[in-house]
Parts: C-alpha cells; sequence; structure tokens
C-alpha cells in the first residue's frame, strides 16, 4: 500500500479543491463511525485524505469527536502523515487573527484520556516532542513562502469545551505562556504518535480568546467570521507542501512503538492484536 497523506479539516475546512479523482470511503472500525466520509484523491500525484473533524456542516461538538476511529480509519487506509488543521484562539499580542501558528508543545487541561492501548496490551509511547519536527518545518517553509503571516513554535493549551474559556481562565493561561488555545487537537497527536504517523498542526487564529480586555469576548460570531479566511489560506498551505513529503515513512515517528510496546508479543490477547492491526501490522 503506498504510504498517503492524511488531512484533518477544522472549522470551515469541509473541502480541499485540489484534490482530484475524489471519492467517498467509509471505514469500518472497531472504535465506531468516523465523524464523515473520508475523501480520498490525489495531489501533485501523492493520495491524499481528507476528513472534516466535526462532519460536513459541523455536526459534532470537541468532546463528542470520535478521535480513536478517526486515526484507525486514516491508518488503516496507508496514512503516515497528518496534517491538522484547527481554528484557536491567540493567548498573546503577536498572534492575531488570521495568523498561523505552528505549535510544537501542548498542555492538557482536559478531563480525557486517548489511547488506542489495553485490552491486554500496554504500550507507552514517548511523547515530549509530540509534533513531527520535519512535517513542521515543511509547513512552515510552504507558510512563509506564500507571504502568509505564520510562527513558527509555540504551546497549545487543549481545554475541554464546548464552553469558551472564562477570562480569569484566560488569563491564567496567558500569564503562564501558552500561544493558543483549541479543544481538539492533543487527541490527535497522541493517538497519531501510537499509530506510528508523523503529524503537524496549523493552528488558524479566530480571536483572541478572552483576555484582551479592549476587545469583546469571543463568541461564535466573532469566530466565524475568520473562517473562510482561513480556509482559504490553508487550502493554500496543503497545496503547496503535500508535493514536498517524502514518499516514504522514515521519521523517527514512523517507529515510534519500537520502544514503547511494554507487554510481550506473545502474551498479546487474539482480540485486541486483530483489533489494533492496522497499528501493530509491523509488529505481527
Amino acid at each position: 500500500m503506498q504510504p498517503a497523506i492524511g488531512v484533518i479539516g477544522g472549522s470551515g475546512l469541509y473541502q480541499i479543491d485540489s484534490l482530484t479523482g475524489a471519492e467517498e470511503i467509509r471505514v469500518e472500525t472497531p472504535f465506531g463511525a468516523q465523524s464523515d466520509a473520508i475523501i480520498g484523491g490525489t495531489i501533485a500525484g501523492r493520495r491524499v485524505f481528507f476528513l472534516p473533524r466535526h462532519g460536513r456542516g459541523h455536526l459534532i461538538l470537541p468532546h463528542e469527536l470520535p478521535h480513536r476511529a478517526n486515526i484507525w480509519a486514516l491508518r488503516s487506509l496507508g496514512v503516515r502523515w497528518i496534517i491538522c488543521v484547527t481554528a484557536v484562539g491567540s493567548l498573546q499580542e503577536r498572534y492575531h487573527p488570521r495568523h498561523i501558528v505552528l505549535p510544537d508543545q501542548f498542555f492538557d487541561r482536559t478531563s480525557q484520556i486517548h489511547t488506542f492501548f489495553g485490552g491486554g496490551i500496554v504500550a507507552h509511547a514517548a511523547f515530549a516532542d509530540p509534533i513531527s519536527t520535519e512535517l513542521r518545518r515543511l509547513l512552515f517553509e510552504s507558510t512563509h513562502g506564500l507571504g502568509l503571516h505564520v510562527h513558527d513554535g509555540g504551546t497549545y493549551v487543549n481545554m475541554d469545551g464546548p464552553q469558551f474559556s472564562t477570562r480569569a481562565e484566560s488569563e491564567t493561561n496567558r500569564r503562564l505562556g501558552f500561544d493558543v488555545i483549541g479543544m481538539t487537537n492533543l487527541a490527535e497527536a497522541k493517538l497519531a504518535r501510537e499509530a506510528e504517523i508523523a503529524l503537524a498542526t496549523m493552528a488558524m487564529i479566530t480571536d483572541y480568546d478572552c483576555w484582551k480586555t479592549d476587545e469583546e469576548p469571543v463568541t461564535s460570531d466573532a469566530v466565524i467570521a475568520h473562517l473562510q479566511a482561513n480556509a482559504e489560506s490553508a487550502k493554500r498551505v496543503l497545496a503547496a507542501v503535500i508535493p514536498r513529503i517524502p514518499a516514504e515513512p522514515t521519521w523517527p515517528e514512523h517507529e515510534a512503538l519500537s520502544n514503547a510496546l511494554v507487554t510481550p508479543r506473545d502474551l498479546w490477547p487474539v482480540e485486541t492484536k486483530e483489533k489494533l492491526r492496522p497499528i501493530l501490522e509491523r509488529f505481527l
């Protein structure tokens, strides 16, 4: 199976215009249905699979997202790189609406656990550097080359939602030095690491959260006002970066399980082993 590239689209990004030969694909997974049909096709001769995170029409709340089904389905299709496009709030003055931040770190403020493992197979994947350095570099070069406002590096703080932050929460996150805030991307990064997929994120600024008291508090209307412009920028970046991604998966993230699996293979339960076959295939 030819290694493929996955794109997870955030709020406002529900299709990729440059995808040719597009077809809808629904994958049966042991974790239920994906957020929506996956759209498969090609860009510059590369196999690409696009998944709208919240479903077309934005039907799924952040805490309702079927993250395991989404990542399992993409991995089963041969995806070895994922570019996540996600709407975020800015926690620092220098990040303006319609700017792009390429985070290299996360901070977890959620109450959720995200893993494929359990059920008799234990794994502890290294996550000190949660973003693929090489994929982030390619994104920066491509974004900068298009003349877009891009910031390389930063910390994405992940909150539960679906409500936006209080002023006290927003000010605390800002003073702690976090850069952007969102509700969805950390789970994708954790599961992609376990699935040996290299992942990087395009965090698209829509607002200043609510810490900036000289502006109106964030509302859905304020967020939506910037989504269309951000989506168009994301499409331009995707068209530029996808041809630059290597044809073969040789980055460190592609061997993330080599030193992560704890349970001896002869003790792996058959049912769990089959459930995780797309992820564990190179060990079977």
